[in-house]
């Protein structure tokens, strides 16, 4: 679809957020251009260059041996002109940890509602929390429209260190393959752990064995915040159910969001003073940033046991694909935890 057929659509599907959204994605599709074209242009630095070189490679790989769709993403290149793709926004309400979800056609209801300008949403972050809501808003580097649209290699990506820019090429690929309408905590697990062990058999192939232990020490700490977050929203929910005055709830609250920026610095000083996670509990933290989290997480370990249990990739996305036809609490029972259905 030309980008100018995504307007045509727009009187069926109404509201300004789908207008910004189709715009947002005009945009993305004018201002990209296939990578080969970029790659041979003599004015094109040599940093993005490189970058996409390395981007050719990994797409190669992810169909080749990943068994990843071999479609129309990751084919071109978008230089926006500014740090993120999309800005999202989480909300929860004030004593809950559980995410509000916004439903549309395509994705079904997910936990987050994203904006191609940052200005839009910071608007639904205050509206949000003028009406009461814990409100989150980061900034996203790249998206996946589930192959609908050729997703290109956005510029927001090219600083990444190796396994990151590679690993979320794996990733949004992933998304093309399996995707469930309506749970983003399953998909977002599904697509990370495909990552996981596509970026281990990348460095593998490529004999980087001291990549390889380095990524494995970044998943081993990645691990322990997500469980260190994971705790604290269990016993945030066991507060929230407790029945107290909701000015007790409250001051105990931020003692619980106290104790987790403490009990980082703690692991912290066991990871001899790596300061990876710094920038994200320098915030004011609320239920809104432990629910962001968990979209990522809750499923992750669930899945890499089917991983494990399944021996390759490819009897994984067998497996993976028959969880996927489960009703959702059933499907949570079976891989999730910290979740609800």
């Amino acid at each position: 679809m030309r980008w100018w057929g995504l307007l045509l659509v727009l009187p069926a599907l109404s509201g300004c957020y789908l207008l910004q959204a189709a715009a947002g994605q005009a945009t993305v599709m004018e201002r990209s251009e296939p990578i080969e074209r970029v790659i041979v242009d003599p004015h094109t630095p040599d940093a993005t260059r490189v970058r996409l070189e390395l981007a050719r490679e990994a797409r190669d790989f992810a169909v080749r041996e990943l068994g990843l769709p071999d479609g129309r993403s990751f084919r071109k290149y978008a230089d926006l002109g500014r740090p993120y793709a999309v800005w999202n926004v989480v909300a929860t309400p004030e004593f809950s940890v559980e995410p509000r979800r916004w439903c549309f056609p395509v994705a079904g209801c997910v936990a987050y509602r994203g904006y191609f300008d940052e200005s839009g949403a910071i608007t639904l972050s205050q509206r949000l929390a003028r009406r009461g809501d814990d409100t989150a808003v980061a900034g996203v580097a790249t998206y996946s429209t589930l192959g609908r649209l050729p997703d290109p290699v956005f510029n927001t990506m090219l600083a990444w260190a190796e396994t990151r820019f590679v690993g979320t090429i794996f990733h949004e690929l992933a998304h093309e393959r399996l995707y469930v309408a309506g749970d983003s905590e399953f998909s977002e697990a599904f697509a990370s752990v495909v990552e996981q062990e596509g970026l281990r058999l990348w460095l593998l192939e490529r004999g980087d064995t001291a990549g390889l232990e380095r990524y494995r020490a970044a998943r081993a700490r990645e691990a322990e915040f997500a469980a260190l977050l994971r705790s604290a929203r269990q016993r945030l929910e066991q507060l929230y159910a407790s029945g107290a005055p909701v000015e007790a709830l409250r001051v105990e609250k931020q003692r619980e969001f106290g104790r987790l920026k403490f009990q980082y610095g703690q692991l912290r000083v066991r990871w001899d003073g790596y300061a990876g996670y710094d920038a994200w509990f320098a915030r004011t933290l609320n239920n809104a940033h432990l629910a962001a989290v968990a979209t990522y997480h809750d499923c992750v370990p669930g899945l890499q046991r089917e991983l494990a249990a399944a021996g390759s990739l490819q009897a994984f996305y067998e497996r993976a694909d028959a969880l996927a036809m489960l009703p959702l609490a059933q499907r949570r029972a079976a891989v999730c935890v910290g979740t609800l259905p």
